[in-house]
């Protein structure tokens, strides 16, 4: 299975050519995102056949992979996804694998929609990254800091926030926005591209984080659709 790098002039992303540069390479001059674009051997979709995963996710442990009886092209897959489980773990990060039908919605229908499926950023109290890959038929798709708002600084959207809020635009409001996650989500503008995170490749995105040197990388999950096999993702 093989992906193309999604955007190659992307002045956000920059490409790398090994799980060493991948880790060790700073993020700096605007650039949030780096990605080791792959081509994988092996049949991950025979893994995700291997549970009915129709809603919901399911983690995969080694012990779950390595008790699979698959043929040679999902064993070449499974090899695939215990050597980058291992990769991770080895570099202090602790990845999960999991097979994804869905994440939950936020249904409270307010001003600005939570979950998952809205352009957003990771955030963290302390430095860190995240580090995703999608093997099988789905990827996370991203979008450039200049072809998105904020939110929260739309004045329509600000408004039906305070609105909500029953106080004043000041600082205890910005901690408000913040105890939400109201201040991580963003709305792309009317000229954005969006761009794919590509299938089989390795990345590592910026976050907000006090000591980031660069703005966040935003990023959505893909939905899927009644019918669709599950995702198969690894997170860290």
């Amino acid at each position: 299975m093989s992906s193309s790098p999604p955007q190659p002039d992307c002045p956000r992303i920059k490409y790398v050519h090994s799980f060493e540069e991948l880790v060790s390479t700073k993020f700096a001059d605007g650039i949030n995102a780096l990605c080791w674009a792959r081509t994988l051997p092996g049949d991950f979709d025979e893994i995700v056949a291997q549970f009915d995963v129709k809603e919901g996710r399911l983690a995969l442990d080694e012990a779950t992979l390595s008790g699979l009886v698959l043929s040679p092209a999902g064993q070449a897959a499974r090899d695939i996804l215990l050597a980058d489980r291992k990769a991770l773990a080895d570099h202090g990060l602790s990845p999960v694998l999991d097979c994804i039908h869905g994440y939950p919605r936020d249904e409270e229908g307010g001003p600005v929609i939570t979950d998952v499926y809205s352009f957003h950023v990771d955030s963290a109290p302390v430095e860190a990254d995240t580090y995703l890959c999608s093997y099988n038929h789905t990827a996370s798709e991203g979008l450039l800091n200049e072809e998105a708002v904020l939110k929260v600084d739309v004045p329509e959207i600000r408004a039906e926030l305070l609105e909500l809020y029953g106080g004043e635009d000041d600082e205890e409001f910005e901690e408000f926005l913040s105890d939400n996650c109201f201040n991580l989500h963003y709305a792309p503008l009317p000229e954005a591209q969006p761009y794919f995170f590509g299938i089989g490749n390795l990345w590592r995105i910026a976050i907000a984080h006090p000591e980031s040197p660069v703005p966040p990388c935003i990023h959505r999950a893909p939905v899927i659709e009644p019918g669709q096999p599950a995702r198969l993702l690894l997170i860290s």
